[in-house]
C-alpha cells in the first residue's frame, strides 16, 4: 500500500461519460479519491449522496471529489443519472487502480471476488498522498471530518 507522504500512483480510467480521466488531470487541486464496493447499494448510495450534498464545502477547500468502483461505466452512468451525482464516477472494471492502491477484497459478499474496499484518500495539489483510510467493513463510512481537516491543513 502507498504511504502518506508518497506520490499517489497516477492512473487513467473511463468515466461514466465514456471519457478518459487521469489523476494528473487534477494537478493543482486537492483530490478526495473514494473507492466504493458497488453502485446501487445502500451504504454506497448513502456515502456518495453525502458527498453530492456536501460538494460546495469540498469546493471551498479546493478539492475535487472522484469516485471509483469496479462497476462498468454503463452502470455508473445510470447510477449517476438516478442520484444526480456531481463529480466524476470512474470505472475500474479491470481492477488496475484498485490493485495499485491495494484496496481489493479477496472475497466480498456472495462469493464476489475483486470488489473495491470502501476507501478514502486525500491527494494534495502536487500529487502527494496526505490521508488514507481503507475500511475492511463495507458497512462503515469514511471519516469525513478527518478528510475535511486534512484538506483544511493543505490550504
Amino acid at each position: 500500500m502507498i504511504q502518506i507522504g508518497e506520490k499517489a500512483p497516477d492512473f487513467s480510467l473511463r468515466a461514466s461519460d465514456k471519457n478518459k480521466v487521469k489523476l494528473s488531470d487534477f494537478q493543482g487541486k486537492n483530490v478526495v479519491l473514494l473507492f466504493f464496493p458497488a453502485a446501487f447499494t445502500g451504504v454506497c448510495t448513502k456515502e456518495l449522496c453525502m458527498m453530492r450534498d456536501g460538494l460546495a464545502e469540498y469546493e471551498k477547500l479546493d478539492a475535487q471529489i472522484v469516485a471509483i468502483s469496479v462497476d462498468s461505466l454503463f452502470t455508473l452512468a445510470q447510477w449517476k443519472l438516478d442520484q444526480g451525482f456531481n463529480f466524476p464516477m470512474l470505472s475500474d472494471f479491470n481492477k488496475t487502480v484498485s490493485k495499485k492502491y491495494d484496496v481489493l477484497y479477496k472475497e466480498f459478499v456472495f462469493e464476489m471476488k475483486g470488489v473495491s474496499k470502501r476507501s478514502a484518500f486525500v491527494i494534495d495539489k502536487t500529487g502527494v498522498l496526505r490521508y488514507a483510510e481503507v475500511l475492511e467493513n463495507a458497512g462503515e463510512i469514511p471519516n469525513f471530518e478527518a478528510i475535511k481537516s486534512t484538506l483544511e491543513s493543505l490550504n
